[in-house]
């Protein structure tokens, strides 16, 4: 699943199936988890940041008050998902949910 080549939409579909915390968009997989403090976002922040030393696969992250949105894509692939992205994501789903985190995947808005 961790494989460098980019991923065909069926099989992005079919990936996120087993990933409902993601959702495909702005050119990756995106979601926003949701903290029940600002503290704690910022404690999912550095768990994510671990993983993605750990991966050696860097999201992009922004932190609102108690919302951490993430996009995950691979830019050696031409900014397409890969499954490197796929891993990463399930991963940081791990991580949110042992945090108590809340995923809202619909509220990452384009262009983030």
């Amino acid at each position: 699943m961790a494989g460098k080549d980019a991923l065909s939409p069926e099989r992005i579909d079919e990936a996120l199936a087993e990933l409902p915390d993601w959702r495909a968009g702005n050119g990756g997989l995106v979601t926003v988890f949701k903290m029940p403090t600002a503290a704690a976002a910022l404690e999912l922040i550095a768990a994510v940041g671990r993983l993605a030393e750990e991966q050696n696969h860097h999201p992009d992250l922004d932190w609102r008050y108690n919302r951490v949105f993430i996009r995950y894509t691979s830019h050696d692939a031409g900014g397409q998902v890969t499954g490197r992205d796929l891993a990463a994501a399930a991963a940081a789903s791990e991580a949110a949910a042992a945090a108590g985190a809340k995923a809202e995947p619909a509220k990452y808005v384009q262009g983030q």
